[in-house]
């Protein structure tokens, strides 16, 4: 069986998202980035170091399972905010009995303007 993506070059391997969705702090931090958070909220709100947040934060935005803002000012200082950048992962098998992966990926684009604009 080969593997074959649906999306375009941008769209991460099938073991990057898979493994991504398999690890409990990738999940943990999925859930709770309803809304943009720092790195210091997403630990504080999922009990982690922050060295395993910033870890498990690359991890997903490598996956594209979570996007970064940066520029973000928190009085002299930019801070990077984090959000889940999915919608919707389908993994399964199509017409040709090929393993596929799709990620509708959250129209993120609005949240950004407002957060990098109102600074």
């Amino acid at each position: 069986m080969s593997l074959e993506f649906s999306a375009s070059d941008e769209t991460p391997g099938l073991e990057r998202v898979i493994a991504a969705l398999d690890d409990g702090a990738c999940r943990e931090i999925i859930a709770v980035l309803a809304e943009p958070m720092t790195v210091g909220e997403i630990a504080e709100a999922t009990e982690r170091p922050l060295s395993t947040t910033y870890r498990k934060l690359e991890y997903l935005t490598e996956a594209g399972l979570a996007e970064e803002a940066v520029g973000v000012r928190e009085g002299r200082h930019r801070t990077s905010r984090y959000v889940a950048n999915l919608e919707r992962i389908w993994i399964g098998l199509d017409e040709d009995n090929e393993l596929r992966v799709d990620v509708d990926h959250a129209s993120g684009a609005d949240i950004w303007a407002d957060l990098q604009g109102s600074h």
